[in-house]
């Protein structure tokens, strides 16, 4: 939040007269990312989608604040977005439906794959059946993401389910963060206070420890109820 809270203090303070404590890592990261939109318009959507495969959520957090300071416009972002996570979900779903426990077992550990994860979801699987998508995508996967995503490929979930699933709840999942970036970005621009300024970054960090709590909470439930 110190890092989106000094970019949207950046954007307030304007191109010409940068704030002194602006830290210049984003700074340059910004630069480049308007540099690479103004010479390579088509290129920067494409680093989008790669970028969002392996890191979709904070992207879409940073680009809410983007689209807020007018830097790019709303729906090729969003689509953009939107489709770097939807190719990484069916690349999970394809490794889970080929490979299976030789994947885990081999690679398992550069993922944060286990084979007693696997087994946890696969037994809500068998319990609440699709639901656990709808629940994984509205949630970031309640700790769960990738397992979730590459056991739905090994319990053979048909695809065109899978896709239907994971597209509708992944266009409001991502609408929701671009939504949270683009709201505080705006609320922190328009309070001249100290304190008002402080108050949007102490709600913003409590809005997302509520919902990491929340998305561990209904895990921790699924995975006992399902034993």
């Amino acid at each position: 939040m110190c890092e989106l809270g000094r970019l949207v203090k950046w954007h307030n303070c304007g191109l010409q007269n940068r704030c002194p404590r602006f830290d210049s890592s984003i700074a340059r990261m910004h630069a480049w990312i308007l540099d690479l939109a103004q010479n390579h318009a088509t290129l920067v959507y494409i680093v989008t989608v790669v970028v969002a495969i392996v890191e979709g959520p904070i992207l879409s957090i940073f680009f809410g604040v983007l689209i807020k300071a007018g830097d790019f416009p709303f729906w090729p972002v969003y689509f953009a977005l939107m489709a770097g996570d939807v190719i990484g979900d069916i690349a999970w779903y394809y490794i889970g439906r080929n490979y299976g426990m030789r994947f885990v077992n081999r690679f398992g550990r550069y993922f944060d794959l286990t084979e007693t994860k696997v087994s946890t979801v696969t037994k809500i699987f068998h319990r609440y059946h699709s639901k656990i998508l709808v629940i994984s995508k509205l949630t970031s996967g309640f700790g769960f993401a990738v397992v979730t995503l590459m056991v739905a490929g090994m319990v053979k979930i048909p695809f065109a389910r899978y896709m239907v699933i994971n597209f509708v709840c992944q266009f409001i999942w991502t609408g929701f963060l671009i939504g949270l970036g683009y709201f505080f970005s705006h609320l922190y621009t328009t309070i001249d206070s100290i304190i008002g300024k402080v108050s949007i970054v102490a709600l913003f960090i409590v809005i997302v420890l509520v919902l990491n709590g929340y998305r561990k909470y209904i895990g921790n439930k699924m995975a006992k109820d399902s034993v």
